[in-house]
């Protein structure tokens, strides 16, 4: 995983990354019994998902990792594995523990502590937790040669002068090439173990963003399979034509050392391609072999970084849409707190938990640094309140903590379980743009992210495969999105024609994937704009500035066909980023026209939009519907709560369907005791209230009646 990842230090990313041998030492060891699983997976959407874990607390890897254990660290790893522990985490309200399982050693110099994980397992199916079991990535080399001295064909060799590590600080931990078929075998005979022998509900592999970095790809079986890559992808003509020659023999996978400003050498451009096929095409072999043993059996990975400015793409090999389809629930450990810096940004982990929404996957996070973590969670992420704490929560949990898991579990059925977010606006993130350009399209992007998440609006973030139908959105955003295909462009521009609203800045449409220059803007028959004209000192390679000017003009507004459209020719950042450095939130302050922003797109959304708040922009708004009793949920967090402590009278508006009436409004919060009743008025499908007190979070639940 990269340094620039944020994560805990007594949680660490370790991993998996073994295959191929036959040999179960646990064989003449009677099956520990677990509970009945629910029909299928439905427990994912059934039931809240409230998890802990100690998969990094085991004494083979303390001991080898620092030699400074306390005394009464042996005397503490028996209490987590306790049955007291595990009933009163019960009693708490966990749902979910991950425990403890193969952290890489070789399955027979981790026998010990497996074979206490059995005994914990059990326990937790008894009093009904579901427990998902550690499989890491890497290979502590050291005890695993031991067992399976071939497996030195499986590490990748040294690379620019150094060996392929987890890190400075954990040199024994070494990276293998995860394609290797025998190291694949390997990990399916732990999977095997996993799902036959431990009875566990969910596979939690750890070190997903660290698969497919650089370094990896420079093993030789996978120089081999990028050749064949590159033989199979095209033609002869088309090698020629995209390379300048047909011959891959002797090509060389780039270094990936470095980050750039715009990626437009082709073979980057496939290498980078080809790491993210290689891994999403491992994630989904595991998933399948994974759900021949049992088909039950949930698939979760650690991906790490989320949406938080990284090119992931090109410094992990990571195309999110792509892989999180292979998997049920991803991690993220990026970022850390959530709130407002002293010079005014608000930090969250939104973008993410909507990501992972749209791609169908729920988000495994640390939820007990802070409240808000834990109401960002339920606000965002629905039906998991993440990661509460360790085996010994049950007893060692904060109160504010603890009330509000209570308030979690007693409304989930109401407010979280089976519900959906109404969302006005889409932002777009194409694969060619995002994957192709660290510059402008990632600060542009995120800072009209950063807008929507400021200034109320309803959002949701929408990659390739969702402009296939936009019917439910008011507006789409292209923030800079440079490389659009045609088909894309025609299925835009019918969105628009249809009445959809568009907001256009910048070069968005100007390239057509992979990142190949128009001569005029792919949305030309919906624009009043003409593109800059093209000159070859705008070339990235010889511009030290972003690659092509921005057009001088000033934002315009028109009509095509039912449709409106808005052309903005720049998101202005309060502090720009380096052109390769990734958006991190040191960047995140709102754009210096972020209120411009906000008029044309409510003025796209011709109808106006579905939530109108009057609050600072400190205050976060989401708005869910849940489908079977016809109810409006309103989601409000005060991300400033460590300074304002209290808000007080904010005046909410929220549109309603056609066809429901209200019948009562009422607030509920974890900040206090008491539910609360509130008087609201209608008005032309708008139900119109005023919240009386924002502390940390308010729950207020709309009911209506058809």
């Amino acid at each position: 995983m990269s340094s620039k990842i944020n994560r805990r230090d007594f949680i660490e990313n370790t991993s998996l990354a073994i295959a191929g041998l036959a040999l179960n030492p646990f064989s003449n060891h009677e099956s520990t019994k677990s509970g009945p699983l629910l029909p299928g997976r439905d427990w994912l959407k059934n039931e809240p998902l409230i998890m802990v874990g100690c998969w990094d607390t085991f004494p083979l890897y303390h001991y080898r990792r620092q030699g400074d254990n306390p005394d009464w660290f042996m005397e503490t790893y028996k209490k987590q594995q306790s049955e007291d522990a595990v009933k009163n985490l019960a009693d708490l309200g966990v749902t979910m523990a991950i425990i403890h399982f193969f952290k890489g050693f070789g399955l027979k110099a981790e026998r010990e502590h497996m074979e206490d994980a059995r005994k914990l397992t059990g326990l937790c199916h008894k009093y009904h937790i579901k427990v998902g079991v550690y499989i890491g990535s890497t290979i502590m080399y050291e005890t695993f040669m031991l067992e399976e001295p071939n497996a030195e064909k499986w590490f990748v060799p040294p690379y620019m002068g150094a060996p392929v590590r987890y890190g400075a600080d954990q040199e024994f931990r070494k990276l293998a090439y995860f394609k290797y078929p025998e190291y694949e075998r390997y990990l399916k005979n732990v999977i095997r173990i996993a799902i036959q022998d431990y009875h566990a509900d969910l596979l939690h592999f750890d070190n997903t963003s660290m698969r497919a970095i650089a370094s990896v790809f420079q093993h030789p079986l996978a120089k081999k399979q990028f050749v064949e890559y590159l033989n199979n992808s095209y033609s002869e003509q088309e090698r020629k034509a995209r390379f300048g020659f047909s011959d891959m023999t002797y090509v060389e996978p780039p270094s990936g050392s470095q980050n750039f400003a715009v990626i437009d050498n082709p073979m980057m451009q496939d290498w980078m391609n080809f790491r993210c096929q290689q891994l999403a095409d491992f994630c989904k072999d595991i998933t399948e072999y994974a759900r021949q043993l049992d088909p039950h059996i949930v698939m979760e990975h650690n991906p790490s970084s989320g949406f938080n400015g990284y090119n992931t793409m090109w410094e992990q090999g990571i195309d999110y849409p792509r892989l999180l389809k292979q998997m049920d629930i991803a991690w993220t450990e990026a970022g850390g707190k959530s709130y407002v810096t002293e010079d005014g940004r608000l930090i969250s982990q939104i973008r993410t938990y909507k990501a992972y929404t749209q791609l169908h996957n729920k988000v495994f996070t640390y939820t007990n640094e802070d409240p808000l973590k834990m109401a960002e969670s339920m606000a965002f992420n629905r039906q998991c309140l993440g990661w509460v704490g360790d085996m010994m929560a049950g007893t060692e949990i904060e109160e504010v903590y603890r009330r509000y898991i209570q308030f979690y579990r007693k409304n989930f059925d109401k407010y979280y379980r089976d519900v959906e977010n109404v969302p006005d606006v889409a932002i777009l993130h194409t694969y060619a743009t995002m994957a192709h350009n660290m510059g402008r399209p990632y600060q542009s992007t995120l800072l009209f992210e950063q807008t929507f998440i400021q200034g109320h609006i309803l959002w949701d973030m929408i990659f390739d495969e969702q402009l296939n139908d936009l019917s439910k959105y008011k507006v789409l955003v292209l923030a800079d999105q440079e490389c659009l295909s045609d088909l894309q462009i025609e299925k835009i521009e019918t969105f628009v024609k249809r009445g959809g609203g568009i907001i256009i800045t910048e070069h968005s449409s100007l390239y057509k994937p992979p990142h190949g220059r128009r001569k005029q803007f792919g949305l030309k028959n919906i624009m009043t704009v003409e593109a800059p004209q093209w000159s070859e000192e705008n070339r990235p390679s010889k511009s030290p500035v972003y690659p092509e000017p921005l057009l001088n003009v000033k934002p315009t507004k028109n009509v095509a066909g039912k449709g409106r459209v808005v052309y903005i020719p720049e998101v202005i950042p309060e502090k720009a980023k380096p052109l390769t450095a990734d958006m991190t939130n040191e960047y995140w302050h709102l754009p210096k026209n972020w209120k411009s922003l906000l008029e044309f797109v409510d003025w796209a959304s011709g109808s106006g939009l579905s939530l109108n708040i009057e609050a600072s922009e400190t205050v976060v708004a989401e708005l869910m519907e849940e489908k079977e009793n016809g109810a409006y949920i309103v989601h409000l967090l005060n991300y400033d709560a460590d300074h304002r402590k209290k808000i007080t009278d904010i005046p909410v508006r929220v549109q309603i369907s056609a066809n429901k009436k209200v019948q009562r409004v009422r607030v509920l919060s974890p900040d206090r005791d008491k539910e609360e009743d509130i008087t609201f008025t209608t008005n032309n499908q708008r139900v119109s209230f005023s919240v009386p007190t924002l502390e940390v979070y308010d729950v207020i639940a709309i009911e209506t009646k058809s």
